[in-house]
Formats: C-alpha cells, sequence, structure tokens
C-alpha cells in the first residue's frame, strides 16, 4: 500500500513538472484592410472631423454675429456618430499595414481614440461649450500627428507646398 501511494505521488510530481501543453498560437483576425492611409484620412476621417468641427461655431462679419449649434435631435445624433467615425478611425490607423511604427504612430492614434471619446461624450451630453472644446483636442490630435507623419498636409484633400 505504501508502495503503491508513493507510485502515485512520484506520477503526480512527474506529471507537474511537464507542465500543460502550450495552446496553440491564435490565427490573425481575418481584417482586410481596404483603404490606405491617405485614402482614410481624405474619405473618412476628415469628412467626420469636419461635420464635428462644424457643429458649433461662431460667425462674426459685418452683417453681425451668428452663433451655429445643432438644434434638433438628428443633429446631435449627426455630431455624436462623427465623433465615432473619428474614434474608431483611430483604432483603423493602427492596423497592419497602415501603422507607420510600433512607438510614436501608436501613441498619436491611441491619443486620436482618446479625444475622440471625449468628443462623443461632450456631443451626448448636447454642451455646446464641451462640443467646440472636445473638437479643438481633436485637431490638436490630427495635427500633432501630421507634424511627424505628414509635414506638408495640414488636411489630406488640402496639400501645402513646401515653403509657404
Amino acid at each position: 500500500m505504501r508502495f503503491a501511494g508513493s507510485l502515485l505521488l512520484s506520477a503526480a510530481i512527474a506529471a507537474g513538472c511537464r507542465g500543460t501543453p502550450s495552446p496553440a498560437p491564435a490565427a490573425p483576425p481575418p481584417f482586410r484592410p481596404v483603404a490606405d492611409v491617405k485614402q482614410l484620412m481624405s474619405e473618412i476621417i476628415e469628412p467626420a472631423a469636419d461635420i464635428y468641427w462644424d457643429a458649433v461655431r461662431t460667425i462674426i462679419d459685418k452683417n453681425g454675429t451668428v452663433e451655429i449649434a445643432p438644434k434638433t435631435e438628428e443633429e446631435w445624433i449627426a455630431v455624436r456618430n462623427s465623433a465615432y467615425v473619428v474614434a474608431e478611425s483611430g483604432n483603423l490607423l493602427m492596423m497592419d499595414p497602415r501603422a507607420k511604427d510600433r512607438g510614436e504612430w501608436m501613441a498619436l492614434s491611441q491619443a486620436l481614440v482618446e479625444v475622440s471619446r471625449r468628443a462623443i461624450q461632450a456631443a451626448e451630453s448636447k454642451n455646446k461649450t464641451a462640443v467646440f472644446d472636445a473638437g479643438g483636442e481633436v485637431y490638436d490630435a490630427c495635427v500633432a500627428c501630421h507634424a511627424k507623419y505628414a509635414l506638408t498636409t495640414l488636411r489630406p484633400n488640402v496639400a501645402v507646398k513646401p515653403g509657404s
């Protein structure tokens, strides 16, 4: 009986030393990017950002001052949805083959996601000042990335000539 117990103990120890086998590596996600970075910027991010930026503004001219802000539920939803597009686009920028590097590109893309999350919250609050301020944060995130990776492009659809 003692011998059988020792044998079982030895077998248990030996099994424990081997451990459990490692799981097979997971297959890569089935993502199939369609747009390159420039197309993503010009066809998705910039139009959505423009909707957000244009939602709340003040125009002052010789005729006076005009305050522009969403008035209907549908207009607020469009502003919020545009912020969602910009936020998720930050994630799309981190996907291969769009990601330019694993360092600053990723940090700047993540920053775009974070400021866009605040833009979503601002639109959901229907607070004109919060939307305006969040729009500034989104703009700053865009400019920070363009300063590093697209110096001659202020906006993807508006090329800037070097030296101008």
